[in-house]
């Protein structure tokens, strides 16, 4: 996890109030619950036992929805 603090590496005389400029988060506690929940949700996604989605089937998916949004926002200008 770039630029994120995981639980296991945060030392245990850190201060419980983060640096802004060094964490996202302002509490220690904070980031140890960004990580746990993080890290459920990548054990949940590995567990997933659906197929995969192929990378081009996604984009073209991703493609019509951002066409009628557009088609949409149009209309709404007319």
């Amino acid at each position: 996890m770039v630029g994120r603090p995981v639980a296991h590496s945060i030392p245990d005389d850190m201060p419980t109030t983060l640096s802004p400029i060094e964490s996202e988060f302002a509490t220690v506690e904070e980031a140890e619950a960004y990580d746990r929940w993080f890290r459920a949700k990548v054990q949940a996604s590995l567990a997933d036992t659906r197929p995969n989605v192929p990378h081009d089937q996604v984009m073209a998916d991703m493609e019509s929805i951002i066409r009628a949004a557009e088609i949409k926002r149009a209309a709404r200008r007319s």
